[in-house]
């Protein structure tokens, strides 16, 4: 269901500087006060939560999203969202920058992850999903079926299901084919009233930086290039553009469906004040 994207050169990712390690060790100390005040807040209230409403969730969703909009905040990047995201029965789609897309779309609305099932063995960023309720699905065959159930039982419940049909990750100047194969969740019985919001993300780099500064693809690894967002020394931003819902019902075809999606994340996308090419900065 992955396949990592290689369709331009890794950008080079130089060592950081002292000012540049020192802001990145500040912001890494901030980090891991926010997620620990919001995770022992978010445990404490799911116990109750649970005895009192069962499987609907009125508390902890909007702590997730206040917490994460306090981490974007200490990453350095300012969110400017467009559109309003649909409530109902249904999921978002959107485009695949990078990890931070994870920050970005539970700051901006209440969502639940669909992840494949590798990002479960992260360092942090794995117990972190796991906590908040992600959907970690496989590319094992045997194990479709169950998914399926598992995924509708999400949606019925009320949750807004949001995943990356591009089945990877890219430098955020582009959109790739999207995959069809989670479209066929919403052929299931009893989700014929379902829509599905596409979603485009849009990264403006600081000034100076790279364009494709945020992106994370090719054989980029983790540590470095989180090292490398907190050590930026200027606010970059981004933009959360969301389209008009497409009804299921009117599109009872999950090939259909995907391509109407990608049509308008890509439009999206390329209105999205535009970008500059990413070589024309010099990353510091």
């Amino acid at each position: 269901m992955s396949v990592t994207w290689r369709g331009v050169p890794d950008p080079p990712i130089p060592p950081l500087t002292g000012p540049q390690r020192l802001r990145a060790t500040l912001r890494i100390a901030a980090l891991l006060s926010c997620i620990g005040v919001a995770l022992a807040i978010f445990l404490a209230l799911r116990l109750p939560e649970r005895a009192l409403h069962g499987a609907r969730r009125p508390w902890t969703p909007r702590l997730k999203r206040w917490g994460f909009a306090a981490t974007l905040a200490i990453i350095g990047l300012r969110l400017h969202r467009r559109g309003e995201p649909f409530r109902g029965l249904g999921a978002q789609v959107a485009n695949h920058t990078g990890w931070l897309d994870i920050w970005v779309l539970n700051a901006a609305s209440e969502v639940t992850f669909v992840s494949k099932a590798e990002v479960r063995g992260w360092p942090v960023l794995g117990w972190m999903a796991a906590i908040s309720g992600t959907v970690f699905i496989s590319r094992r065959r045997a194990d479709a079926a169950e998914q399926q159930v598992a995924l509708t039982d999400r949606l019925l419940a009320g949750e807004t299901l949001v995943f990356f049909p591009e089945g990877t990750s890219t430098d955020g100047r582009r959109v790739l084919p999207f995959k069809s194969t989670l479209f066929a969740t919403f052929l299931a019985p009893g989700l014929e009233d379902a829509r599905i919001q596409p979603v485009s993300l849009a990264y403006h780099a600081p000034e100076g930086e790279r364009a494709d500064v945020y992106g994370w693809w090719g054989g980029m690894t983790m540590g470095p290039h989180l090292l490398r967002v907190l050590a930026l020394p200027r606010r970059g931003a981004v933009e959360v553009l969301y389209h008009r819902p497409i009804a299921v019902a009117g599109l009872r075809d999950r090939k259909a469906l995907a391509r109407r999606c990608e049509a308008a994340v890509r439009l999206g996308l390329d209105g999205a004040r535009g970008f500059p090419d990413p070589v024309s900065a010099t990353a510091r």
